[in-house]
């Protein structure tokens, strides 16, 4: 059982969606560097919906570790490398340039405490991202929100004989006048094969409109990092073990509904390594 929690704990660490109640064991590391794509969009979900004036590609190459300080204390840091690219017009003379941007984005750290162990799993988790984006007023590309991010949720879940359940809810408290959103997943694991997982995941985000941050119409026209970003997005992901310590990852997801997103699909790769 105890080898069954470190597996769903690495099943769902790093992907920016579900966060997982299982914490590291004492003085152990999870390190996973992984480089997700949304590759040449020109749509954006709104109301109604928009063109970009370019077609945009977003790639991210994120390196994401956790550490055990405790047994029921996990520390997180996660690190952003964004390469963005305004590319070929699309209708009309766009009013942003074509460019290439490689800068970070948001980097991120927090904590992650278990309260309780039974059946059940319940802990709490305090991220925050700090303001350390790039902006460009030319091209539109923002490699990350202009502000500081502070996002509490609790998260529960269970493991079963083949497969697991959890689910999180929680707010994201920003600076700089961006909106606060409510964000609520889950996602269900199952393994497949003896070294093969297989999860299912739902993530969901909503702005309560409470911001009024002044961005560049430039910004604005790319949806990168916008204000009142929402989406309800669902996915899919493969994990395969090579051994006890080393595997990769594949993702795929996409959205139902959105607002101020790219209406596009998202593919990440990954490994991970276990120490």
């Amino acid at each position: 059982m105890k080898k069954l929690y470190t597996l769903i704990s690495l099943l769902s660490s790093g992907f920016l969606l579900a966060q997982s109640p299982w914490t590291q064991e004492k003085g152990k590391f999870y390190t996973q560097l992984s480089f997700s794509t949304i590759s040449n969009y020109d749509e954006v979900f709104g109301d109604p919906e928009y063109n970009t004036g370019r077609e945009i590609t977003d790639n991210t190459l994120q390196l994401y570790s956790e550490y055990g300080l405790t047994s029921k204390t996990t520390l997180v840091l996660n690190v952003p490398l964004k390469f963005i690219r305004s590319g070929n017009p699309i209708g009309q003379i766009p009013i942003i340039k074509g460019d290439s941007i490689t800068a970070l984005g948001n980097v991120g750290f927090g904590v992650k405490h278990q309260f309780y162990k039974k059946k059940w799993i319940i802990s709490g988790q305090l991220n925050v991202e700090a303001n350390t984006g790039t902006f460009d007023n030319s091209s539109g590309i923002r490699t990350g929100r202009d502000a500081w991010t502070f996002t509490p949720t609790i998260n529960i879940g269970r493991s079963f004989d083949k497969f697991y359940v959890q689910a999180f809810t929680g707010i994201d408290i920003t600076t700089n006048d961006y909106s606060t959103n409510f964000k609520i997943g889950g996602e269900i694991g199952t393994k497949v094969h003896r070294r093969i997982w297989l999860v299912g995941f739902l993530d969901i985000v909503n702005s309560f409109n409470d911001g009024d941050v002044d961005l560049p119409i430039s910004n604005v026209g790319t949806a990168l990092y916008v204000n009142n970003q929402e989406y309800a997005a669902f996915g899919l992901k493969a994990i395969g073990e090579i051994n006890k310590s080393f595997g990769g990852i594949l993702t795929f997801g996409g959205a139902f509904s959105g607002n101020n997103v790219a209406k596009q699909a998202a593919l990440t790769v990954g490994v991970y390594h276990k120490f």
